[in-house]
């Protein structure tokens, strides 16, 4: 009888040292990414996907990191944006990493579009692609190459790619800290997040193509095809409520333009009394045109997209807004 105690004694034992010692084992290894840019594919939904990732140098070593997801306007491409918006150069001055996926079309690595709601946009919406079960799927396989701070995700995005933040923060909240939709106004048919999630939106009142104050756009360059747009002070509303703002906001300032920018405000619409991972803001600019705030879209593209602005930068506002917020 006392063997057989100890016998059982002893499996026992063994049972629980093996299972201390994988709950202790360490990750494993993730091979070594150097900095600079570098394109990733991954298979989702019956299609390969593929996303740019650039690795600043000024990453802090051996710690996970923050991640901002970039998403490109109807039309455009990953490459494209991250050419154009500058953000770059903010994830190396601050060490986060900047991620840039493609959206999908009917050709390859051109005029990609977003599925991101009811009315938004093009092939990917007639298509019914998965683009929520796309991001959430990069975020994995990102998390599987380098150490990725899961409490520090956030996602912005311009015109299409804004609407497709809005959409992926409404159904993902799980795994998204903060978004800054610019340009593009929230279109999901069922809001229910599972959590508060951070929003700064920035948007101009005298934008040409995602109207303002909502209704049917003009149509896409080259094309017949235009899509009824939502109201944006709506979406940021819809959040602020969820978020347990207290409505109104306040004005926390107003930037006038000068010089190339004469003519031209930043007014900053602060929600109060919201939860502390639930913060809501409303960048609203007045002259401004259609194009990424900072950017300098080229002469014959603010005959499409009206005027940019150097009055602020979208992605150093970007950053600055998510930094301050972790789950």
């Amino acid at each position: 009888m006392l063997n057989t105690r100890l016998v059982h004694a002893a499996a026992l034992i063994a049972v629980l040292v093996a299972l201390v010692t994988a709950c202790a084992a360490p990750e494993p290894a993730r091979q070594a990414l150097p900095p600079g840019d570098q394109a990733f594919t991954l298979a989702h939904g019956g299609a390969e996907r593929r996303y740019i990732l650039h690795l600043p140098r000024s990453l802090p070593a051996g710690r996970p990191a923050p991640v901002m997801i970039a998403l490109h306007g109807g039309g455009g491409h990953a490459a494209q944006f991250q050419r154009e918006n500058g953000l770059d150069a903010v994830a190396e001055r601050h060490g986060f990493i900047a991620v840039y996926p493609d959206g999908s079309g009917p050709l390859a690595g051109r005029l990609l579009t977003w599925n991101a709601g009811d009315h938004c946009c093009g092939w990917a919406r007639d298509k019914q692609v998965d683009d929520v079960g796309f991001l959430a799927a990069l975020l994995a396989d990102l998390g599987r190459r380098i150490r990725i701070d899961a409490r520090r995700v956030y996602v912005t995005g311009h015109s299409n790619g804004a609407i497709m933040a809005y959409r992926f923060a409404a159904e993902r909240a799980d795994l998204v800290t903060a978004i800054v939709p610019v340009g593009g106004a929230m279109d999901v048919a069922r809001f229910a997040p599972s959590r508060p999630v951070a929003v700064l939106h920035i948007h101009s009142v005298d934008d040409p193509r995602a109207l303002y104050e909502g209704g049917l756009g003009p149509p896409f360059p080259g094309t017949q095809n235009r899509i009824q747009h939502q109201p944006a002070p709506t979406g940021v509303e819809h959040w602020a409520k969820f978020n347990g703002c207290r409505l109104p906001p306040i004005v926390r300032g107003t930037m006038q333009g000068s010089g190339r920018d004469r003519g031209q405000s930043a007014t900053r619409l602060v929600y109060e009394g919201c939860r502390p991972d639930g913060a809501v803001e409303h960048l609203r600019l007045q002259g401004v045109g259609h194009g990424w705030p900072g950017s300098d879209a080229r002469r014959r593209m603010q005959r499409i997209l009206g005027p940019s602005t150097r009055l602020i930068d979208a992605s150093e506002e970007a950053w600055a807004f998510a930094a301050r917020h972790s789950h």
